[in-house]
């Protein structure tokens, strides 16, 4: 436990440094990162493979293990990020607004780093150059803690990226690996707040719970991901077809992917079987409400629970409802605060819609899974709150920032 202490107070330290380094400094570490990635990813992907099947022998599959997964192209997209992530502007000193009081003060808001981020996320080795990328952008020190299974991957980038810091004359503890991989050490992690300025957790409903519960520290929540697609009674048909298809199988492992399909009555029998039989080429179960069942008869009778499930998987819950209010409800009932989607041609259905649904990212006419750092425009992201207080949505530069009051005077008292 004294470890885990000790780099978090070493992130401390250097986050002084950082908070004050210029753009210029700041640029060319990523720039050094993003090349170091690709010209070291052999190294990378050989620790991944021993992570890979390690994990198998321990019965890992599915969408876990894709998400653990590596190769040339997720690096090299990897990279591509920091890169990205270079080409925006630096909020760290931008002045927000000034404004000048009756007895002469000058009163501004500034942005300033948040100081040091802590992380704690399960098999998202690429998480480990997102929130490096960002936090060095924004002047902000981190300490990560990855899940077991990614522990090799993880050391072999974070080496890396240390070494990168060095090379652009950037204190390389500025990021740190927590390696203690056990629950006592990530509870550890979650009481120091004397070193830590915020904790954000990034992986599943059991992660994030426990994270909330026993965390001293701030906490951002990054919440599971139930999205729903809305097919409305003015919807047009291609467009439900093919955006139903890309919400739940472009990457069904993923937070964004769509859980469950509502449709209007007036249409369900019209359009549900060609969205079914879409999904059918990808081998999705549907899971239908009796409605739902009556239509499609491969469909399989849904329970309570699959109304508020996070499949993670080629599984999606559907249902036939009267209205658009009847959606919303739903939605809002059963819902994560995440990404939910409309398919409608109906202006005052659309705006409804966007205005009434409780959720971080609301479409009309777009699938789900554009909800990311990086389709944004933010390079990455470091995680995608569902919670309402200081961030909401996908969490980019400017979401690893607060503000400092800063007072021009010239000799007043109170």
């Amino acid at each position: 436990m004294r470890e885990i202490i000790e780099k978090c107070l070493s992130a401390k330290n250097s986050a002084l440094i950082i908070a004050n380094a210029s753009s210029v400094v700041k640029d060319k570490a990523l720039k050094i990162a993003a090349d170091n990635l690709r010209r070291y990813s052999g190294d990378i992907l050989k620790s991944n493979a021993e992570d890979l099947e390690r994990s198998v022998k321990n019965g890992l599959k599915g969408s876990i293990l894709d998400r653990l997964t590596l190769t040339e192209e997720r690096i090299s997209d990897m990279a591509t990020g920091l890169e990205k992530i270079i080409s925006l502007e630096d909020p760290i000193g931008e002045i927000i607004q000034m404004w000048k009081r009756p007895n002469g003060l000058r009163i501004g808001q500034k942005r300033v780093p948040l100081g040091v981020v802590g992380i704690i996320y399960e098999a998202r080795p690429n998480v480990t150059v997102d929130v490096f990328g960002l936090c060095i952008k924004t002047g902000n020190a981190s300490v990560l803690r990855g899940g077991k299974e990614a522990i090799l991957s993880n050391k072999a980038i974070i080496k890396v990226l240390k070494t990168s810091l060095s090379q652009a004359g950037l204190p390389e503890d500025s990021i740190q690996l927590i390696d203690d991989i056990t629950r006592e050490g990530a509870i550890t992690m979650m009481k120091l707040n004397d070193y830590l300025d915020v904790l954000i957790p990034r992986g599943g409903a059991g992660l994030i719970k426990t994270v909330m519960e026993n965390s001293t520290i701030p906490v951002i929540e990054t919440g599971t991901g139930n999205c729903h697609v809305y097919v409305d009674s003015k919807a047009d048909k291609e467009k439900a077809i093919s955006i139903t298809f890309n919400a739940k199988t472009q990457r069904p492992g993923v937070c964004n992917a769509a859980e469950s399909l509502l449709i209007h009555k007036d249409v369900a029998h019209d359009l549900l079987p060609f969205i079914c039989s879409k999904l059918q080429e990808k081998n999705v179960e549907i899971r239908g409400d009796q409605a739902v069942c009556k239509i499609i008869n491969y469909a399989i009778p849904a329970n309570d629970e699959d109304w508020g499930k996070e499949y993670l998987d080629y599984v999606i819950s559907v249902k036939v409802v009267g209205s658009v209010k009847e959606a919303i409800d739903h939605i809002n009932k059963y819902g994560t605060k995440h990404s939910e989607a409309i398919i409608t041609e109906d202006y005052s259905n659309a705006q409804r819609f966007l205005d009434e649904v409780d959720a971080a990212a609301v479409y009309v006419n777009a699938s789900t899974r554009f909800t990311d750092g990086y389709e944004f425009g933010f390079g990455a992201e470091v995680g995608i709150s569902t919670q309402k207080l200081h961030a909401r949505g996908p969490m980019g530069l400017k979401a690893l920032t607060s503000i400092k009051y800063i007072i021009y005077g010239d000799g007043q008292i109170r």
